[in-house]
């Protein structure tokens, strides 16, 4: 009995010195790795997101190392445990998950019949290509749906490292092509469907609405109507852009995060990072030719806190230029679209935070579409940090800018 009593007392002491050092670790690493400069958005409620990524990280290479799976199933596992919203069927609105031509997709649908045919949204969501779920967006969908009576459809592409690019793209655009022929089944106007997502879901939508309107066998189909663009990701070429370095350690999307996410979904191989980040990885002509188009210079001086300088051009790796050359695609990096490409995209709305390291790709692109004739929505969130909008109805984790991002969202669907 003594023994008994013994090796559970010294299990449970285990257990809690197990729970007091990750305690420990996290709140260590909450405040030597990040940043929260001046001026960002509710920092403690921040911190403690940050600190719950980070514990799952942990508790994901934990796993990892005890050899029951890889890190990444393990953090899927536990954010869907920890981070998915509340799911519960609301009056007024009906649910289904169901495949558009083999990709699944939850489609939210107003019950009352309204006057005439609704405006459809398809979502795509964020997550670097490697996390995120249609759960995981679940409360955000139905708001959008209930508040501007659209028929939403959010899309569960397939992930990496699992699937490489261009499979999530693939899905993207299977998905949004089934939409748009089947549109009348769900009561919707294929003359008002836009195509919507956040991170790197925004980068989907900017490859998808290419894509559609540079087929060169047309579907037979109205024209895409709209993309809503959510803090996107646009390019693999210049990571030392202001945004990139001002708010590199800014949760809760740090720029060395933001190359793994990049090279997860482009091939795996993350040997390269470091050279991706320096900018050793395009042939100096190519990023000659890149820097009309991706530039500090072209982003107002007033996102450019302490001033900023252009980088020499280094001279790159041939052998890691042969790694990524497919980050040139458009579909993958579509900042890099060609003019005539840019100019036959519908209209735009682009959300941008300040202590963001994305924010830059978005300025970029809103200056492309507008250069080019593409009328753009621009708004700005100068308290926002990357991922708001996913914090925008959380109870105590609720941010007020998120809550303004996703209802000024809602009013720009309104007006379609």
């Amino acid at each position: 009995m003594d023994l008994i009593l013994w090796t559970l007392t010294m299990s449970l002491a285990l257990v809690v010195g197990l729970f007091v050092l990750l305690v420990s670790g996290v709140i260590y690493t909450v405040f030597t790795d990040s940043v929260l400069p001046p001026g960002i958005q509710d920092p403690g409620k921040l911190r403690l997101i940050y600190g719950l990524q980070v514990a799952i990280a942990t508790l994901g290479n934990i796993i990892q190392n005890l050899g029951f799976g890889p890190q990444i199933t393990a953090i899927r596992y536990l954010r869907r445990k920890a981070l998915m919203t509340r799911h519960k069927e609301e009056a007024g609105l009906v649910t289904q998950d169901v495949r558009f031509d083999g990709v699944p997709v939850r489609v939210y649908q107003p019950s009352s019949a309204a006057a005439g045919k609704s405006r459809g949204v398809l979502f795509f969501h964020g997550g670097g290509w490697v996390f995120g779920s249609i759960n995981e967006y679940d409360h955000l969908c139905r708001y959008i749906a209930r508040e501007t009576g659209s028929v939403v459809v959010s899309v569960e592409y397939r992930l990496a490292p699992e699937h490489r690019y261009p499979t999530q793209f693939e899905d993207c655009l299977k998905a949004t092509l089934h939409f748009m022929k089947s549109a009348a089944d769900y009561g919707v106007d294929n003359t008002r469907i836009v195509v919507s997502g956040d991170s790197a879901g925004g980068n989907l939508t900017a490859a998808v609405c290419l894509r559609i309107t540079g087929m060169e066998e047309s579907p037979g189909l109205p024209p895409l109507r709209a993309q809503v663009m959510i803090y996107p990701a646009l390019q693999m070429v210049d990571f030392n852009l202001p945004s990139y370095h001002q708010n590199q350690f800014v949760p809760l999307l740090f720029r060395t995060r933001m190359v793994f996410f990049y090279l997860q979904y482009l091939n795996g191989d993350l040997s390269v990072a470091e050279e991706v980040m320096a900018g050793e990885h395009l042939p100096v002509q190519l990023k000659t030719k890149y820097r009309s188009w991706i530039n500090a210079d072209l982003i107002p001086s007033e996102f450019k806190a302490g001033g900023h300088s252009s980088r020499p051009l280094l001279t790159h790796d041939e052998d890691v230029f042969d790694l990524i050359k497919l980050s040139l695609e458009p579909t993958f990096s579509p900042l890099l679209a060609s003019d005539n490409a840019i100019k036959s995209l519908p209209p735009a709305y682009i959300l941008t935070c300040e202590f963001d390291v994305l924010r830059d790709d978005g300025l970029l692109f809103k200056k492309r579409l507008e250069d080019n004739g593409v009328p753009v929505s621009w708004y700005h969130v100068p308290d926002g940090f990357h991922g708001i909008v996913s914090f925008f109805d959380n109870g105590y984790l609720t941010f007020p800018s998120g809550k303004r991002a996703v209802d000024n969202i809602v009013t720009f669907l309104k007006d379609i």
